[in-house]
């Protein structure tokens, strides 16, 4: 399994000491994987493969299997979450109506793919399905504030105000 994670993974001793604690306490337990990776991500915000790596060494249980829990289940991030999380809708009225050009904007003007985070923390994008404000097509969102009938070409100036 590669990484292809734009942000280092800094885990602390104290997340690790909390996850190895839980890990004991549930791993005997019938089905205690997905509470386990839900309660890893509780603790450190996402998935990475360090942390994927840990519940595996201490449950036993290949990574293969871990990683495809993490894959599967919409709920598990892979990658963190960015202070001001970006998702654009790719519902049908917004991808008609430009959804899928202002997401390329994103990507090629944060230097980040669909699912990432910035380097520094700041921003992740993410496309997800339809918002239900298909009459503001193409709707994006930052941090829930819903942005409708962006173009390109507001871009830039709906991303200062979060610089």
């Amino acid at each position: 399994m590669e990484t292809k994670t734009t942000v280092p993974f800094e885990g602390t001793k104290e997340q690790e000491m909390q996850l190895r604690q839980i890990i004991a306490e549930m791993k005997d337990e019938k089905g205690a994987l997905m509470p386990i990776m839900q309660k890893a991500q509780d603790i450190y915000g996402y998935l990475p493969y360090e942390v994927q790596k840990i519940i595996s060494d201490d449950m036993g249980v290949p990574m293969e299997k871990i990683y495809g829990v993490a894959t599967f289940y919409s709920m598990f991030n892979l990658e963190p979450k960015g202070k001001y999380q970006i998702s654009v809708c790719l519902g049908t009225a917004c991808y008609v109506k430009g959804s899928g050009l202002i997401l390329e904007k994103l990507k090629e003007k944060l230097g980040i793919d669909n699912g990432q985070c910035t380097p520094d923390g700041k921003f992740s994008l993410d496309a997800c399905r339809c918002v239900g404000a298909c009459g503001l097509a193409p709707v994006m969102m930052i941090n829930g504030e819903v942005y409708g009938k962006v173009n390109v070409n507001d871009i830039d100036m709906i991303l200062a105000k979060y610089e």
